[in-house]
């Protein structure tokens, strides 16, 4: 077993949300992406820490809202980046491309106006000071070796029970075409994603043959997800043309009808991989049980 620490892991994930902050001040969409990633890499590591329940469920919490303040411009952005590829592909009339541009524009600049760049910033170097004086209450405890293994059996513990709910997300799902099960499908992988990068990190290794078919799943059923909200846009800029403007509308669903096709192609891509997916699902419930086994023995 690697010597990995509880501080070490928590050390590196702070500083990688922590190189964030100066690109988040500046309005860095990228680096608002950076962020939300590693707000929520901290939020995993939190509660199997060992560290006082109440100050990991607090801390937690923060960190859920300050990811939330961070979404709202990400989002626009990559629906933004959707309507470009659209453009490039010359299948759908421009006059409706050019009408979910204008929309989206106003739907950022209503996100940065409603973002207080400077009381973000404050609220994320709070939580920071907070999150470096925890981890300075592991580095003496770990040095101290007073806490041994059980914060890593609650690790495997935590990715056996999100295996086991990716495989009912999944059966749940079938393979019929429902958004909002994929939508479920895509929320199970993410989480098991960061159990798994989290038990792969607790002993060293940074990249596996299971994190690389969680991250191209999530991937492809993210972009999938990201396609529908866009349709839901789509279908609000319909509604609320002024005044009715039946050619605008027939326009406006040759995007929705190109679009649907986009989420077809991909969710036929999840259908074929399920099979990978289950049998990542087994094989981890499988380690589990026999890590039990070893602990109890």
């Amino acid at each position: 077993m690697s010597t990995i620490r509880r501080y070490d892991l928590l050390r590196s994930r702070l500083d990688r949300f922590t190189r964030t902050l100066p690109g988040v001040e500046s309005g860095d969409t990228g680096a608002v992406h950076r962020a939300r990633v590693a707000s929520r890499r901290l939020r995993e590591l939190l509660p199997v820490l060992q560290i006082e329940p109440a100050a990991a469920h607090k801390l937690g919490r923060r960190l859920r809202k300050l990811a939330g303040r961070l979404g709202g411009v990400r989002e626009v952005d990559v629906l933004t980046e959707l309507v470009g590829e659209l453009r490039q592909s010359s299948r759908v009339p421009a006059r409706a491309l050019k009408r979910l541009t204008d929309e989206l524009g106003a739907a950022r600049e209503h996100e940065k106006r409603g973002r207080s760049r400077k009381g973000l910033s404050a609220d994320l170097r709070r939580v920071l000071r907070r999150l470096e004086a925890v981890a300075s209450e592991l580095e003496g405890a770990d040095r101290g070796r007073a806490r041994g293994r059980g914060w890593r059996w609650a690790i495997e513990a935590r990715v056996a029970h999100r295996a086991s709910a990716l495989k009912s997300a999944a059966r749940d799902a079938g393979a019929m075409f429902v958004p909002e099960r994929l939508h479920q499908v895509r929320l199970a992988i993410k989480k098991l994603r960061y159990g798994v990068e989290l038990s792969a990190e607790s002993i060293g290794l940074k990249n596996t043959a299971d994190l690389r078919l969680l991250r191209r799943e999530q991937e492809l059923l993210g972009r999938l997800r990201d396609l529908q909200v866009l349709v839901e846009r789509v279908r609000r800029v319909q509604v609320g043309l002024t005044p009715p403007d039946l050619a605008a509308w027939r326009e406006l669903d040759a995007v929705v009808i190109a679009l649907d096709g986009q989420c077809r192609r991909l969710h036929a891509r999840y259908v074929k991989d399920r099979v990978a997916l289950n049998s990542l699902c087994d094989r981890l419930g499988v380690r589990a049980s026999s890590a039990a086994a070893r602990r109890a023995g």
